[in-house]
């Protein structure tokens, strides 16, 4: 695992009983509140200075709610953020301005997250600009030659508006505004998905290359497991706005113990026709449920093939379910009741 966390020392994040929920309302005159949607329902996870963790999950299960919940740029329900020891969920603007620093984020798509009308060399300075980084026209020209060497471009490519560059190229000018304002943690949502298949390796091994060379720390947001597997160090999987399995990226890969992680790494197509033809399918039925409803009990069992009496009416806890690995699951919970207790004190 890569990491540069001294020993004993606390995670750089810590995400404890987060929930964003929005209102649904009726009437325009007088509105009123109807119902909720649960974007994000308890949410607990950590990250260590210089390891990469990856949330996956399919479409709308609160994988990007959660990242911009972390960034403050939308408010939690309930729970806490710890950034490095301190709590910043209920710190106000100037509060959290230092802290912005420390945390920065790459966009899914670099056509749209880069402004048009500036040049590159103006979106870089930017950051710096806005937190009285800039310093003198030299140290801010060399500053950016830096970030434009950083990520593998030229630096009088800064002198170049956006649309000059290819998708590729503009994702490179995203990171780089990102590592701007030397953040210990960038968060990553799905940095890779609106890129062309040969482009994806090189953005990804860039990513952990600058790992490498800066300490950084990523939580990566994506729903391709193959980009997942190449890139992380722990992975938790979300469903309907819970984290349902947390493990390292191994034993999560080769023993995935929920049924909806065995049913998504099943669905990952096999590049050996007979293995894909002796491989076990774990089969989901129907859709997923709406946030604004959510089935009682277990929300995954209206769609789990061992679903019990107990998964419709009893709410799971997350139990230890190997090395490294836990999962919020009745199956196991049923198998060790002694660390169901423990989960739930």
């Amino acid at each position: 695992m890569r990491t540069n966390a001294a020993p004993g020392s606390h995670p750089l994040l810590s995400v404890e009983g987060l929930k964003v929920h929005f209102p649904v309302t009726e009437g325009v005159v007088l509105p009123r509140q109807v119902g909720l949607i649960k974007a994000v329902d308890g949410v607990d996870f950590t990250i260590r200075r210089g390891e990469t963790f990856s949330i996956v999950g399919e479409s709308g299960c609160g994988k990007s709610t959660t990242a911009l919940a972390i960034l403050r740029m939308q408010d939690a329900s309930a729970g806490r953020i710890l950034f490095d020891g301190v709590d910043i969920t209920a710190l106000g603007p100037g509060a959290m301005r230092p802290w912005r620093r420390r945390m920065q984020m790459v966009f899914q798509d670099p056509f749209s997250s880069l402004n048009p009308r500036m040049k590159v060399g103006d979106i870089l300075a930017e950051p710096l600009r806005v937190h009285g980084l800039a310093g003198d026209r030299d140290a801010a020209r060399a500053k950016l030659d830096e970030l434009m060497r950083l990520v593998g471009l030229l630096p009088d490519m800064a002198e170049r508006y956006p649309h000059e560059f290819s998708g590729g190229q503009r994702q490179r000018i995203a990171i780089a505004r990102a590592l701007a304002l030397e953040p210990d943690l960038v968060i990553c949502d799905e940095p890779v998905s609106a890129l062309d298949v040969s482009i994806r390796s090189q953005i990804l091994n860039l990513l952990m290359e600058l790992q490498e060379r800066l300490g950084l720390a990523y939580l990566f947001i994506a729903h391709d497991l193959s980009v997942v597997r190449h890139i992380s160090d722990r992975v938790a999987v979300m469903y309907l706005g819970r984290i349902v399995e947390i493990a390292e990226r191994d034993e999560l890969f080769s023993a995935p113990k929920h049924p909806y992680t065995q049913a998504l790494l099943s669905a990952v197509p096999i590049p050996d026709p007979e293995a894909e033809a002796l491989r076990e399918e774990a089969m989901v039925r129907g859709d997923p449920p709406s946030p604004r409803n959510p089935p009682p009990g277990c929300t995954f069992h209206p769609r789990c093939a061992h679903a019990m009496d107990v998964c419709r009416t009893d709410e799971p806890v997350m139990v230890a379910t190997g090395t490294t690995g836990r999962a919020t699951c009745h199956l196991h919970a049923a198998n060790d009741p002694a660390a169901a207790r423990r989960a739930a004190v």
